[in-house]
């Protein structure tokens, strides 16, 4: 199929591919060092455009000046297997050896600068050790997720036993690559209430979405809209680092978009979508009729239902403005958080040092147990009550009370009064889908979307991905789960811009999640519901720990504490298919993460 959906009237499209980089000589190479074309619909014709059809030079030096070479070690200096973090002088790159063969590309993961040299490297690429984004080392290009871009990718000689580096000065600095995308320079030429894609929601899925779709050559309108009044940004950095300003947790840059035609539309809700007549319709009246859909709407916070709910001062982190105002109206005063959730807990720990008091009220009298266990979960909360929170579990928020219209207490139902100048709910969230009840697309009992493998609704030419969606999980025998986790919805958007273009790809990455409090990070690799018991290795009492997650005989998910890159290495053993036996953790054995276990 080519990358681009017909109108029904000839549109004139003219067609530029942009080098947002130097670096460019093998970015269309694929591991095998032939040229993939790119391919690309104008007028309802296709064309595959190999790399010497490109109507630009793809010269990755073309200034010399910004060229640096270096010897960097001998041939013998590295085995098979092995990375190594190299200097050049003016910055590092990675060196790799695989199967005999040497490559060398940037050295951070352009995610948030994690060492590779400290990641996983297995069958041709390097998952980083923090967040587990995976990128392929003949290409540089990103794999898995999260994160946006790939690595730049360095020329290696062999000269008398000595292995050099030719890199771009530029490329060492900046430690990542955007991918060369297509883009449409006659957006004149459409009518404003049609898009070719129509995304609804701007998180990661949707944004993966456009910049997958225009990677692959599509060159027709992307259109996306949002309910925020900020272009995509890093929303797990809300209650993680809550004084960022939008500029500087934006996923992209506002030149981005123009750059590559992907519009924008902030502060636009819809409220009905007319898959009959491919319709979407917005809160004020304005309709957008499409070709292909994606539904990557996220969820909503729950709210409490207390009485003196609508106090003012409490509030969901839903924004970047939110995040901000509690920063501001917890300095030096009283917070609160209702709900020991992941955002409830971070939020806990980055106002620790900024307010007078932080506490912590939770149904449950463990945080975490259903996600982490109920010894991991007393290893955190101690974590948290050594730095001056203070928790009231197995209870609830009875009343808001207010003075002058301003939070003053948080009454709990066990009769406890807590002053609070502001409170924030952490309680969960539902999908955000009640738009879509009248529709016909197939919504399950807890208003997930649900999808196939390509990401694809019941509907054709509707597709959902992100927080929003059920869909098959292949660790869980195709089992239909949601999983709200910042690397899936990537992933998610990835799959359904593929598909879009008819390429029949399915999801198969093994979920990967992480949360920091108080500078210190866990991690957790699969999909771990249902688990009936929790194996500990190493020592809770000093955050230094694994545990493996297991049902029956089987290890579902894994989480750790300063036991990097641990994590990564188990979700590649379980990207690769392999299971992973209770038996083989018991033991403390590691030796089945290289396959040569029992």
């Amino acid at each position: 199929m080519g990358g681009c959906f017909s109108k029904p009237k000839p549109v004139e499209v003219k067609i530029e591919v942009v080098l947002p980089e130097k670096e460019r000589a093998k970015e269309e190479m694929s591991p095998n060092g032939k040229a993939s074309p790119i391919i690309y619909k104008a007028n309802g014709t296709s064309r595959h455009f190999q790399l010497e059809e490109y109507p630009v030079a793809i010269n990755p030096y073309r200034n010399l000046k910004d060229v640096v070479e270096a010897s960097v070690c001998y041939v013998k200096d590295l085995d098979n297997g092995q990375m190594r973090e190299v200097d050049l002088g003016c910055g590092k790159a990675l060196l790799v050896k695989e199967n005999g063969e040497f490559y060398a590309m940037g050295h951070k993961c352009p995610h948030y600068g994690a060492p590779l040299v400290k990641g996983v490297l297995s069958k041709g690429r390097i998952r980083c050790p923090w967040h587990g984004a995976c990128f392929n080392i003949g290409t540089g290009d990103i794999e898995d997720y999260p994160g946006l871009d790939s690595l730049p990718k360095f020329q290696v000689k062999i000269e008398k036993e000595k292995v050099y580096i030719r890199a771009s000065k530029q490329a060492l600095q900046t430690q990542r690559r955007t991918k060369v995308m297509a883009k449409c320079i006659s957006l004149s030429n459409y009518n404003i209430s049609s898009t070719n894609v129509l995304i609804i929601g701007a998180g990661p899925a949707g944004l993966v979405c456009a910049e997958t779709l225009r990677q692959e050559g599509f060159s027709d309108r992307i259109v996306m809209c949002t309910m925020d009044r900020n272009l995509p940004y890093d929303r797990p950095k809300l209650s993680k680092s809550m004084d960022s300003h939008p500029d500087q947790i934006a996923l992209r840059p506002k030149e981005f978009f123009r750059t590559y035609d992907i519009e924008v539309l902030t502060e636009m809700q819809v409220v009905a979508v007319d898959v009959k007549n491919k319709t979407a319709v917005f809160k004020d009246g304005f309709k957008m009729e499409y070709n292909k859909l994606l539904l990557a709407t996220g969820s909503m916070p729950k709210t409490l239902s207390c009485k003196g709910k609508e106090v003012e001062n409490v509030f969901n982190i839903r924004t970047v403005e939110d995040a901000n105002r509690v920063v501001k109206l917890a300095t030096s005063k009283n917070a609160v958080v209702v709900g020991a959730s992941f955002l409830g807990m971070e939020v806990a720990a980055y106002l620790t040092e900024k307010a007078h008091s932080v506490s912590v009220v939770e149904l449950e009298e463990v945080p975490f147990k259903k996600f982490f266990g109920e010894k991991v979960g007393r290893a955190i909360m101690k974590m948290f009550e050594n730095n001056r929170v203070k928790f009231y579990m197995q209870t609830e928020v009875s009343e808001l009370r207010e003075q002058e219209g301003k939070l003053k207490e948080v009454v709990l139902k066990s009769g406890k009064v807590l002053r609070a100048d502001v409170c924030v709910i952490g309680i969960g969230a539902t999908p955000a889908t009640g738009f879509l009840k009248q529709s016909g697309i197939n919504v399950d009992s807890k208003g997930f979307i649900v999808v196939n493998k390509m990401m694809q609704t019941n509907i054709p030419g509707v597709f959902a991905a992100g927080d929003a969606v059920a869909f098959p999980l292949v660790l869980r025998n195709n089992k239909k789960v949601n999983i709200p986790h910042w690397q899936m919805a990537h992933m998610h958007g990835r799959i359904a811009a593929l598909n879009m273009l008819a390429h029949g790809t399915e999801i198969s990455t093994v979920p990967y999640l992480w949360t920091a409090m108080f500078g210190k990070s866990i991690r957790y690799a699969g999909h771990g519901e249902g688990f009936d018991d929790v194996i500990i290795q190493g020592d809770l009492d000093e955050l230094k720990f694994v545990a493996f997650y297991t049902k029956n005989e089987e290890v579902l998910a894994v989480a750790s504490m300063n036991y990097d890159p641990l994590v990564s290495k188990v979700a590649d053993v379980m990207g690769a298919g392999r299971a992973i036996r209770k038996r083989d953790v018991e033991t403390g054995d590691m030796s089945w993460l290289t396959g040569k276990g029992s």
